[in-house]
């Protein structure tokens, strides 16, 4: 809360005969439902139908409460079975009337290609505007002709695209010698192409990635790196990739900053976006539901140079110094 981030969408393992951490979860969920908004993804970690009694167990999991319908089909025995819990999770959603976020390709095989059918799916069964592909790391390594093809057909299904800057650049190109592949998906492509694509920080400290700070600039500012996207406008759009287009994501209501809405909204140290992210300005307060829940002292640097030029000879070291 403290860095800002007001509203999180999180992957609960539902692979656990247990369902102990979607209870537990739950339970999360509604203690701290006045301070932050949280949803929850069903997510079959070791897939779906490659987990005995998975599918069984991801039902029980919507049973109790949780929010959206994950999977990962790329983690599956095969291309075909991947296919196939790509199909069945698309249709759960749709009886149950649900979002979908789908951990999809995250490969740097380029013949996984799962985001293909998640799009087809989509339309298939009217899901357009609540789907989300996430990561879709083999998007790096596709031929172009290929990408060609896929990108309007994930417009045609108005899908939304998730990156996730830090993990993607630590976990892809691992069996690559050298050169190696960023791997992250092409997002300034499918920007132009008019999908709605938000970054997320993914893991937070887990075996996968232990370094996370829950910091939304900081996810910006390496999106900034390894998608190579520096100009003014591209800095902007990725402030909004961490911003409007997460919110749209999670399909939030009462999101941005016109009369009506939640009065939920950061004040950062910075003049404009690009020195927000430049230098992941500090929150100075962060509001929530008009109530401020958390405050940063405004960062301000005392120069001491005087004081330092009088307590040390700098001649002895730089005798061209005449200070």
């Amino acid at each position: 809360m403290a860095r800002g981030t007001l509203a999180v969408r999180t992957h609960v393992d539902v692979t656990d005969p247990t369902l102990m951490a979607v209870d537990v979860l739950l339970d999360v969920r509604e203690e701290m439902k006045d301070f932050v908004d949280i949803q929850l993804v069903a997510f079959p970690q070791d897939g779906v139908l490659r987990t005995p009694g998975g599918q069984e167990l991801l039902l029980r999991a919507l049973d109790k409460g949780v929010d959206v319908v994950g999977g990962i089909p790329h983690f599956e025995r095969t291309m075909d079975a991947g296919r196939e819990s790509v199909t069945w999770l698309c249709e759960v959603a749709a009886q149950r009337g649900l979002l979908v976020d789908m951990h999809c390709d995250e490969s740097d095989d380029p013949l996984s290609r799962h985001v293909e059918t998640l799009a087809c799916e989509t339309q298939r069964l009217g899901l357009q505007g609540r789907v989300t592909g996430s990561h879709l790391t083999s998007m790096h390594s596709m031929d172009n002709y290929y990408v060609s093809k896929l990108i309007p057909l994930m417009a045609e299904a108005r899908l939304h695209v998730v990156c996730n800057p830090l993990v993607n650049i630590t976990l892809q190109g691992r069996h690559d010698t050298y050169p190696k592949r960023r791997g992250l998906t092409r997002v300034p492509e499918l920007m132009a192409a008019g999908l709605n694509v938000a970054l997320g920080q993914d893991d937070i400290m887990d075996p996968w990635y232990p370094m996370g700070s829950h910091d939304m600039l900081e996810v910006a500012h390496m999106g900034a790196h390894c998608l190579q996207m520096m100009g003014v406008a591209q800095l902007n759009s990725l402030f909004d990739a961490v911003t409007a287009n997460a919110a749209r994501v999670m399909h939030l209501n009462g999101y941005g900053l016109k009369p009506g809405t939640d009065a939920d909204f950061v004040i950062l140290q910075a003049v404009d976006a690009m020195e927000a992210i430049r230098l992941r300005a500090p929150r100075l307060a962060v509001v929530r539901r008009g109530k401020v829940v958390a405050e940063t002292p405004e960062v301000v640097a005392q120069l001491r140079l005087g004081e330092t030029c009088r307590r040390v000879d700098f001649s002895l070291h730089h005798p061209g110094y005449t200070r």
